[in-house]
């Protein structure tokens, strides 16, 4: 179906679903893009479900104001109680975070990373599986530590022989082909950024809401929520976002959203896309899964 359609039945999108294990730095932070590629075995996400279901509201909620009214008020508080969740049982996670962004009117190449995230304080270690230019290359980032620097190596070529970079997270040279600095990453994030997105967008009209149960992200059932803003207007940030959740975590593990077409009946323009597969949670990280010294990675 094309993503200009109104229905959504049996989407699927080019994103290898990768079913990297990801138990250690040692095995799976080795293991090639093409290696996670052989792997493939069906596409990243499906919605079996042509028409879309009611939010249903708590009993104790009610309308007030004309505010209220929105149809992102549903999604606000579900995302809320997400946020919350999250705070709440998920100290730590691994998972294989496949993204996509538009940057400077181009739309580069999925990235595909093996992702290490802790909450408290705020931790995260990446390993590049590919493409190509890319694999290879680590990152660390700790929230209050290293004098508040980005850490990280390039995989191969010239770089990689100039050793290990300490940047600003925000500077040039770490903004460099990512659309959002390393301090930004992961599901918890992601969550604050949709929140923050939904209460901006309340105080105008035109959207779309809609909710699909029974999807899937790489074999994990979800709902999808789908928000589309038919007009460009300055204050909306898309056309069309699709929030995917998961089921049984609670959590975000996909969001893909639009521009507007380039011209009348055209199909939506792809602009940026998240998905955060193979997640496990609540893996008792410690410093050292957050330290350049580790055995495992390749700082050297």
């Amino acid at each position: 179906m094309r993503d200009g359609g109104r229905q959504l039945t049996c989407v699927a999108v080019c994103v290898p679903a990768l079913v990297l294990s990801a138990v250690g730095p040692a095995r799976s932070e080795s293991t090639t893009l093409a290696d996670a590629q052989a792997q493939l075995s069906q596409p990243v996400y499906r919605v079996s479900q042509e028409t879309p279901v009611s939010h249903e509201e708590p009993a104790n909620e009610s309308a007030n104001s004309p505010t209220e009214q929105h149809p992102l008020i549903p999604a606000i508080r579900y995302a809320r109680n997400g946020l919350g969740k999250i705070d709440h049982t998920i100290e730590d996670y691994s998972c294989t975070l496949v993204k996509r962004e538009r940057i400077g009117g181009k739309l580069n190449d999925h990235e595909y990373i093996y992702l290490k995230v802790r909450h408290e304080p705020f931790s995260v270690y990446m390993f590049f599986l590919g493409p190509k230019a890319i694999e290879g290359r680590e990152c660390i980032y700790v929230e209050g530590r290293n004098e508040g620097k980005l850490i990280a190596h390039e995989g191969k070529g010239f770089k990689a022989k100039l050793g290990v970079f300490h940047l600003d997270p925000n500077g040039l040279l770490a903004m460099r082909g990512q659309r959002y600095p390393i301090t930004e990453v992961g599901i918890r994030n992601l969550t604050s950024r949709l929140i923050e997105v939904a209460e901006s967008d309340i105080q105008y009209g035109e959207c779309d809401v809609k909710w699909y149960k029974n999807t899937k992200v790489a074999n994990r059932p979800c709902t999808c929520l789908e928000v589309i803003h038919p007009y460009p207007r300055k204050e909306f940030r898309f056309h069309k976002a699709r929030i995917f959740v998961d089921d049984e975590l609670q959590i975000p593990i996909r969001y893909a959203s639009f521009q507007w077409p380039r011209q009348p009946g055209g199909p939506p323009v792809p602009d940026e896309e998240y998905t955060y597969m193979n997640m496990k949670v609540n893996n008792g990280f410690t410093d050292a899964d957050f330290e350049e010294r580790n055995p495992s990675y390749r700082f050297r």
